[in-house]
């Protein structure tokens, strides 16, 4: 049985459709309208085993913020949604990734609590014209969404880009193993519930 969600969102500020299908590897379609983030956000589809479908039209005439803002809100409400109770998953998943100079470690726990640890250092303020802090507001606005803790750390890096790229791949690859399944039928916490 497919896990998958498919999430609409109208504000004022952005109108976006997001589709994910878990484990389904397939050719991503992302317009966002900003370039460097849909070319990161093929990252995470690629290296986490997944379909992503988004189309984002927002106000990037005043900044790329609530787009990008909004995008991890639906991607955190369309993980909800795709993995349902929780039974059965890995829950937790992790990776090293490392992009020529710069290495991303990323650490996921579904566990139903939401909670950024972001220890990133950028050696610009701009990778082409697309703000780095917003990389942090991406993932703040996913793990609320998705009642995850997320755990970002780059010990090292001298590419803004190169940084950037590891922590997207870095962060589908521990998707990908959190929400695998571990062979078991249960919902793993001693709690019952996550």
């Amino acid at each position: 049985m497919e896990r998958k969600s498919t999430i609409k969102r109208k504000t004022k500020e952005t109108d976006i459709s997001f589709e994910i299908i878990l484990e389904k590897e397939e050719e991503a379609k992302i317009n966002t309208q900003i370039s460097f983030f849909d070319h990161m956000l093929e990252h995470i589809a690629r290296h986490g085993n997944v379909k992503i479908n988004i189309s984002a039209i927002g106000d990037i005439n005043v900044d790329f913020h609530h787009t990008v803002e909004d995008v991890g809100i639906v991607f955190g409400n369309a993980l909800v949604e795709a993995l349902g109770e929780k039974k059965g998953i890995n829950r937790y998943g992790w990776a090293s990734i490392p992009m020529d100079e710069a290495l991303a470690n990323v650490s996921i726990d579904f566990s139903g609590r939401a909670c950024l640890v972001y220890n990133v250092i950028f050696k610009n303020d701009k990778i082409g014209n697309f703000d780095v802090e917003l990389i942090r507001e991406f993932f703040q606005a996913l793990c609320q969404n998705a009642k995850m803790t997320l755990h970002i750390n780059v010990p090292y890096g001298d590419n803004s880009h190169h940084v950037a790229e590891a922590i997207f791949k870095a962060f589908g690859k521990a998707l990908r193993t959190a929400t695998a399944y571990s062979g078991l039928n249960d919902i793993p916490s001693t709690k019952g519930i996550l």
